[in-house]
């Protein structure tokens, strides 16, 4: 199945470059850059926490990223980095947003959470001003990091642009990762599928298709397997053709090490002459994150087509 495939070769990439995701030195620097140390590895332990989540313990799958799991945890220090970043930054979100996607896989660290559970009691952080679609990340944060959560979910939502019920034709670039990280943050990254509100869920089972296919034309790959993940993560998933003609398009983006690109033309895909020693033509920041989405997607796909066929409905093509 092609979408195996698309997961199973993402992950193999993933994999062979682990240590690309490692923290350096510069991971507690105060000019350090948090999105080439930080942002890499929470996208990592994130997403190896969903697919091991919706993945058999017997496949050999979930064992590659509980691994990667691991890995990610000892980059921390067991925990122990992010109470010396609350010390440096206590104001900063991202290190709880990280913390929390370790803590949703059981890695949690008793002595950063109370620490946290302090800051997150003060006017300080409750006033912190954010996009609404971080905000509605930072409660999940805090309700996965065992704190109480500064805002309610609904009227986080409804500050949102999909929680708005925009015109579609608004749909663009940035429209399209806030809308998926809605989703992402209301489904527990994928798990709970009824999280979605109905009148969201009908609205993306109708405009999701035509976003989708727009995104692909434009070989905008990274968000094309964030949009996905979203339609795996609905209610109700689109009709089977426009998943199966969007993974078709997807596999053929794959370069022979398993990687996708973020955007732009394939440069010697996994069917073309020439790419068959597997090296990588793209630099590590142009890929990563669309590899990890891809295999996100094809994870969170793969249970849906289990599921659907546990429940004796037949799945999909």
């Amino acid at each position: 199945m092609i979408v195996r495939e698309v997961e199973e070769a993402a992950l193999d990439w993933v994999w062979a470059h682990r240590d690309r995701f490692a923290l350096g030195e510069d991971a507690l620097a105060a000019e350090g850059q948090v999105n080439r140390t930080w942002k890499p590895l929470g996208e990592l332990a994130r997403v190896c926490a969903s697919v091991a989540t919706c993945t058999p313990p017997t496949d050999p799958l979930h064992i590659r990223v509980r691994d990667l799991l691991d890995f990610a945890w000892q980059q921390t220090r067991r925990g122990e980095l992010f109470l010396l970043m609350q010390s440096l930054e206590p104001f900063a979100t991202y290190p709880l947003e990280v913390y929390a996607a370790f803590a949703s896989a059981g890695h949690r660290h008793t002595g950063y959470e109370a620490s946290a559970a302090v800051v997150a009691r003060t006017r300080g952080w409750r006033l912190t001003e954010q996009c609404p679609t971080r905000r509605l990340g930072v409660i999940e944060a805090e309700r996965r990091s065992g704190l109480n959560p500064h805002g309610r979910v609904p009227q986080a939502l409804d500050r949102t642009w999909l929680g708005g019920l925009p015109e579609p034709w608004t749909f663009e670039r940035a429209a399209g990762y806030a809308l998926t990280h809605v989703v992402f943050h209301l489904t527990d990254w994928g798990r709970t599928p009824r999280g979605v509100p109905p009148d969201l869920a009908d609205y993306l089972l109708h405009w999701l298709p035509p976003w989708l296919d727009t995104c692909l034309e434009a070989r905008m790959w990274d968000l094309s397997c964030e949009l996905l993940a979203v339609a795996a993560g609905l209610p109700r998933p689109p009709e089977p053709a426009v998943l199966e003609d969007a993974w078709q398009r997807v596999a053929a983006a794959r370069h022979a090490s398993g990687a996708i690109p973020e955007e732009g033309v394939i440069q010697e895909s996994a069917g073309s002459a020439g790419s068959a020693d597997g090296a990588d033509p793209y630099a590590f920041t142009d890929c990563y994150h669309s590899t990890l989405m891809a295999a996100f997607a094809a994870a969170l796909t793969t249970a849906r087509l289990r599921d659907v066929d546990h429940a004796g409905q037949g799945a999909p093509g």
